[in-house]
Formats: C-alpha cells, sequence, structure tokens
C-alpha cells in the first residue's frame, strides 16, 4: 500500500492524486492510502481526514451508487460545483458574475429509476452499487421523497409478475398530482394474461397511471404536473426537472433572463416547464422534438385560464435548428438543451441577434462551448445561477443570462 495526498475532486466527485491517481470517497487536503490498480487506489484507507468530512446522512451510502459526495460537507460540495462551472467558462476565457447557489433539500428528488428483479423468495428492488451491477435495497433513501421511495414496493411487485430471475426491469416512479406515475422498461413481452395483472396491480396500488415499454396498461387518474397555472399530463417517461425545488429556481433564474419580453421562443421546451409559466407575460412558441410532449403542452395551455398564446412545433433542433428569419420578432429565446449543448442553434441565434437568452444547462462543457460562441459574437455573459438539485451527486446544473449588443 501507497500514501497519496488528494488535491482535488475530479468531475465524477472522486478525489485525485498525483498521477492522476483516482480515490473513490475521499476529499481535497486528505492524506490516504491504499493500492494503485491502474490509475485508481483500491483499499483506501484515510489516514488524514479532512475538516470538510461529514458522517453521510444515509445508512446506504458506502454500497449505493445512487449519491457521490454524502461525505462531504454541503459548503465543500456547493463550491465545487460552483468551480466545476467556472473551471468550464476559465477554458474559454470567459468571466460572469456567480449568483448564491441554490441546493435543493434532502427527500425531495420527484422521481428514480429503480432496478427491481426476481429472486429466490421472492422479488427486491433498489439502486445499483458503486461501480457494480450488484442491486441494493435501499429502504432508507435520504434523497428520495417519501412518495417516490414507496413506490420501491410497487417495482417488487412488478419484478413478480413482469420479468424473470435473469433480468432486471428499469421501473421510472414520479411523483403527480394524483398519485404514482409509473413506467416501466425491459419487461416480459406483454401479452393478454399479463395486461390482467398490470391493470389490477395498478388498482390494488392506487397509481395514477402504469406504462410498460411506452404503452399505457391502465390509468386511474391522469398524472397531472402543474407548470404555473396550466395542468399538464406528460407522456410516459417524459423529462421533468429532478426536483420541484430546483424547478422553482431555474424558472426563476430564467423568468429574470426574460423580463420584459412581449415574444419568445423555449426551445427543447419539454411539456412546458417553462414555456407555460412564461405565457402568463408574454407570447410563446414552445418547440420539442417529441411530438407526445407538444400535445400535453398544448393541452395543458388550451385548458388553462389567463395565458397569452401558446404555439407549438415538433422540430428536431440538432439538425433544423430554428433561423434567423424565424427568429426576427422575438424579444428573447429560452434554450434547456440536452447534455450535448445547442451548438447549432446557438449559431443562428447569435446570427438573428435574439436581444435576451435563458440558457438553462446540464453540461457546464457544452453551455461553455455555447457561451464562448455567444460572446465573441458581442453578447454579454451577464450572471450564471448554479442549481443543484441533485443533491450529493455530481451532477452540475446552470441558468444563465446574455444579451446581445445593442
Amino acid at each position: 500500500m501507497t500514501e497519496h495526498q488528494i488535491l482535488r475532486l475530479g468531475h465524477h466527485g472522486d478525489g485525485i492524486a498525483d498521477g492522476p491517481i483516482f480515490a473513490p470517497l475521499t476529499l481535497p487536503g486528505e492524506v490516504v492510502s491504499g493500492t494503485v490498480s491502474g490509475n485508481t487506489l483500491t483499499d483506501v484507507r484515510i489516514l488524514k481526514p479532512s475538516d470538510d468530512r461529514v458522517a453521510p446522512p444515509c445508512r446506504h451510502f458506502k454500497s449505493c451508487g445512487g449519491c457521490q459526495l454524502q461525505h462531504a460537507s454541503d459548503d465543500l460540495v456547493a463550491g465545487w460545483k460552483q468551480d466545476v462551472v467556472k473551471h468550464a467558462l476559465d477554458a474559454h476565457g470567459l468571466e460572469t458574475v456567480f449568483k448564491p447557489l441554490h441546493t435543493s433539500p434532502p427527500q425531495s428528488r420527484r422521481r428514480a429509476t429503480f432496478a427491481a428483479r426476481r429472486t429466490k423468495k421472492g422479488a427486491m428492488a433498489g439502486f445499483y452499487g458503486r461501480g457494480s451491477d450488484v442491486l441494493i435495497e435501499i429502504p432508507d433513501c435520504k434523497l428520495l421523497a417519501p412518495e417516490v421511495l414507496e413506490g420501491r414496493a410497487v417495482a417488487e411487485d412488478l419484478a413478480l409478475v413482469g420479468t424473470s430471475r435473469k433480468a432486471a426491469l428499469a421501473v421510472t416512479v414520479t411523483v403527480s398530482a394524483n398519485g404514482l406515475d409509473v413506467a416501466v422498461a425491459h419487461g416480459k413481452p406483454l401479452d393478454g394474461p399479463l395486461r390482467q395483472e398490470l391493470a389490477s396491480l395498478c388498482e390494488r396500488r392506487g397509481l395514477a397511471r402504469l406504462s410498460w415499454d411506452d404503452e399505457v396498461i391502465a390509468m386511474r387518474h391522469a398524472p397531472v404536473q402543474t407548470f404555473g397555472r396550466a395542468a399538464v399530463t406528460p407522456p410516459p417517461g417524459a423529462f421533468l426537472q429532478a426536483t420541484q425545488d430546483g424547478e422553482a429556481a431555474l424558472l426563476s433564474a430564467v423568468k429574470e433572463a426574460v423580463a420584459g419580453a412581449d415574444a419568445l421562443a423555449d426551445l427543447f421546451a419539454g411539456c412546458g416547464t417553462f414555456a407555460l409559466p412564461l405565457a402568463e407575460t408574454a407570447r410563446v412558441h414552445a418547440v420539442e422534438s417529441v411530438a407526445e410532449m407538444m400535445t400535453a403542452l398544448d393541452h395543458g395551455w388550451r385548458m388553462a385560464e389567463g395565458l397569452k398564446p401558446v404555439t407549438t412545433e415538433t422540430r428536431d433542433l440538432f439538425r433544423r435548428p430554428l433561423l434567423p428569419d424565424e427568429m426576427r420578432k422575438l424579444d428573447a429565446v429560452v434554450l434547456d438543451p440536452p447534455r450535448a449543448g445547442a451548438e447549432r442553434q446557438v449559431a443562428e441565434i447569435v446570427t438573428a441577434r435574439v436581444p435576451q437568452v435563458a440558457y438553462v444547462s446540464c453540461n457546464p462543457v457544452t453551455f461553455a462551448r455555447d457561451a464562448q460562441t455567444m460572446v465573441s459574437a458581442g453578447y454579454t455573459l451577464n450572471w450564471v445561477q448554479v442549481v443543484d438539485q441533485f443533491r450529493w451527486s455530481s451532477h452540475v446544473e446552470l441558468a444563465a443570462s446574455l444579451t446581445a449588443p445593442t
């Protein structure tokens, strides 16, 4: 065994020593020992702990792979996540003002995907272990909302009827206004008896909706999500922000970035997380590649009261970005792309010189790339707000404000 000093945290939350050597569950400033295997330190022992080392709040932390940073103080994690964004910007020569980081509270995650499989004695559901395919039960998870955690028993029931002992279900459980919305993937092919069993399970467990490989099996109540004044029923498995608290923080930042806009486009709009609340004060054109999401958004808008016009368009913005002629009458654009960013769309926004841009990102690296394109064209990066709705994880999200040159 050899000794090493941990210099910094890597992008996945592991400590990094000279080499580089990656040491899981270690913190900057710590002196540790272990066995080097490739570029990873195994059998890690903490010889000199950091002042920021804390007792993990969850008893499953060491075995479960769901969280990476429960052993670190909240202040260390907040500073590290802000630094991840700063370093991404520094790589492109960008500087800006950082608003105070916002962190979602424990037990606030409204969605989780459980792995579920049959066993000799019945079934089990949970998360995969750290760096392994071993299934870990997590009855006392400190990350999930209590309602989501109740879905673990539902996942076990589903494994009993819908899979073999050689395969595992992926059971996505989402909290809705009318109960749990459950979507299952990787199960047995549907047939008559399985459909009946699943419908019975939906009724017995009081689920709002149960879907099997995107096919709705039963819906007792619409699994409604509320966006501003609108009630929306997303299609099975549709994207949602991880916590309501985090969604509210991102929405607040977006509203500030597009304040005063009378007409705007919400690109990569999902089911209307931003578009529908923004329609309280502005005309909105919402664009998303999934037609079912656009249908859900449109229905939510039509049934709501007091909203300005919202138009929808199903369009792959990676292949067919909105063009300058289509944006010439816009006061603002909201961007919330996947991890790949919005490189082609940003190039068209720059050409159109859209006055205000709110950029929401789940990947600081691609955000920094796109922000550099805009700044090089004369835009000002006014501020960045880091939002940590994936508490205790290495995941970083942000919202940013950019304005065109006058």
